[in-house]
């Protein structure tokens, strides 16, 4: 039976990271540079005031940047090392509820393929808007991503 290859990155995404599922976090679909993730309030992702953690959101872009990469470089994200080089997250507005992730690389797929191929390595951005249920912005983040071939 075939499974669509962006099906097999969501499904293996949740056993290769595990601490974005332990959070709550829910990988809805993923595309060639794009990635949308979703995060339910619950009593273990609250702060202080009964909003969404700091904590909590930062993990949800991560996550769903790390599916946009994946998706991107999905014929080969098995013989990739990905790893996060840095990150800059900025609050907009108070966050509560359920709240969406959407993360697009900023180069697709077969470039990126293209720039390993050619120099055992790329570096790129990946923009996160992460919206509350009324559709508004409450974070915007970008997480540079550093891509390799797996060590052996």
């Amino acid at each position: 039976m075939f499974m669509d290859p962006y099906e097999m990155i969501k499904a293996h995404l949740g056993q290769a990271v595990p601490y974005a599922t332990h959070t709550g976090v829910e990988l809805l679909e993923i595309k060639d540079g794009s990635a949308t993730a979703r995060l339910d309030q619950r009593r273990e992702t609250e702060n202080h005031i009964k909003g969404q953690h700091a904590g909590a959101m930062f993990t949800l872009g991560e996550a769903a940047s790390g599916a946009a990469v994946a998706g991107a470089l999905a014929p080969v994200i098995l013989q990739m090392r990905p790893v996060a080089a840095m990150a800059e997250i900025t609050y907009k507005k108070f966050a509560q509820g359920t709240l969406t992730a959407t993360a697009r690389t900023s180069l697709d797929g077969a470039t990126l393929m293209s720039k390993i191929e050619t120099d055992g390595k790329v570096a790129f951005d990946v923009a996160v808007d992460i919206r509350d249920a009324d559709e508004e912005t409450v974070v915007e983040m970008k997480v540079n991503w550093y891509v390799s071939p797996t060590r052996n």
